[in-house]
């Protein structure tokens, strides 16, 4: 019996190494490039409708939209406003089809700001300069395109400010459209929401002169969830580092019912996306080295799992499963230690484990976003010092 107990335990020493050694780490696959889509002077970004890509942005100072395939022939070429000067900023696509893009237009002629019976609707009672020049960018502009190229509709709600729409979020009952408000003292946030026929409700400001917006969701309750940067109270909710990243719920009643700071000692927290998931993507700069953040939070503003990537910086998200930056240096996870800065797609499991890597060539210089197509598949959008490409994950 001595004997046989020896042996049991002498197995089990042989075996216990090998059940306990560290996971293997994953290798990184090539992305196939798709096509490339123009200059990322002239490119905002990419959406998908269909088989479609369309590409939006602003040329020779005009707005435009226009549609390739995914060989890049073009399908159609938009222009989206005739004034001296718009750029479109933001785009997303609904349920038909249908791509509702945001940008900023002059207020058209003899137009003027908001009278204060009609001012933004102000949470923190926070005032922001007024910037009065008519020939800015003053006016938030929805175009709305069919899949077809034809333009639907085009609305504005002038503001007393310039304006730089970030993101817009489509539903069944209309859109939302978050950006900045600038002024010589600094930059607010807003939410501008509008209905299904496109027409603006009251303009949100949020902070007055350090706070961003960079991604928005729409629930199905009827409120929104905000998230990008600050470096000033937000709601009571007073700044952590030099600047926080910032999610904010917003109810019904256009009121802020709650405010999460993620901060970093003596450093700067920015969230650039925000999937309908909450699966957030953001930057983080402090102790002499930048890093992409990547973290999911549950419906109450709950972190259920967080990374960080060194990084140049930004984060793109999409759905519950992928984050895309330009990645530095190692990831524990990965086989993977890049000679110069370079995309890197990560895929999460539901539990917020990395489960595949894709890398795109060197000299892309820049992620602009990240989107997952029913007939496109995956698609990361880069740029280059000369060039936007479109890349997609090769079939494993």
């Amino acid at each position: 019996m001595k004997r046989l107990l020896s042996l049991v335990v002498i197995a089990s020493l042989l075996i216990a190494p090998s059940a306990y050694s560290a996971p293997k780490k994953l290798a990184v696959k090539p992305l196939q490039l798709v096509t490339t889509v123009g200059t990322p002077d002239e490119v905002s970004g990419v959406v998908s409708t269909g088989k479609s890509l369309i590409v939006f942005g602003s040329k020779a100072s005009k707005a435009y939209a226009r549609a390739v395939d995914s060989t890049g022939k073009e399908l159609w070429n938009l222009p989206l406003d005739q004034s001296a000067a718009s750029i479109a900023t933001a785009a997303a696509v609904d349920s038909a089809g249908d791509i509702w893009i945001a940008g900023s237009t002059p207020l058209a002629m003899g137009l003027v700001a908001p009278t204060p019976s009609s001012s933004p609707l102000n949470p923190d009672n926070a005032t922001a300069p007024i910037n009065n020049s008519i020939g800015n960018l003053q006016a938030i502009t929805i175009w709305k395109v069919t899949a077809a190229g034809t333009l639907a509709f085009t609305n504005t709600l002038p503001t007393s400010f310039v304006v730089l729409p970030t993101a817009i979020s489509v539903d069944r009952n209309g859109a939302s459209v978050v950006g900045i408000l600038g002024s010589e003292k600094g930059n607010a946030a807003f939410l501008a929401n509008a209905d299904k026929a496109g027409v603006f409700g009251k303009l949100v400001q949020i902070g007055a002169t350090s706070t961003t917006a960079d991604a928005v969701i729409r629930h199905s309750d009827g409120s929104f969830t905000i998230a990008g940067s600050s470096s000033e109270t937000l709601a009571s909710k007073k700044v952590a580092g030099v600047t926080d990243g910032v999610l904010i719920r917003i109810s019904k009643a256009l009121k802020i019912a709650n405010v999460v700071r993620s901060s970093a000692a003596k450093g700067k927290r920015i969230w650039n996306s925000a999937s309908s998931t909450l699966l957030l993507g953001g930057e983080v700069v402090a102790g002499g080295k930048t890093e992409s953040a990547v973290t999911k939070f549950s419906s109450s503003f709950v972190p259920t799992w967080t990374y960080r990537f060194p990084s140049t910086g930004p984060a793109f998200t999409a759905g519950s499963t992928y984050v895309a930056f330009i990645s530095t240096g190692p990831t524990p996870q990965l086989n993977w230690n890049p000679k110069a800065p370079s995309p890197l797609i990560l895929s999460f499991d539901t539990k917020g484990a990395v489960v595949a890597a894709d890398s795109a060539p060197l000299g892309q210089k820049e992620v602009l976003g990240v989107l997952v197509s029913k007939d496109l598949g995956v698609l990361v959008v880069t740029s280059s010092a000369e060039t936007v490409s479109i890349f997609t994950l090769i079939p494993r």
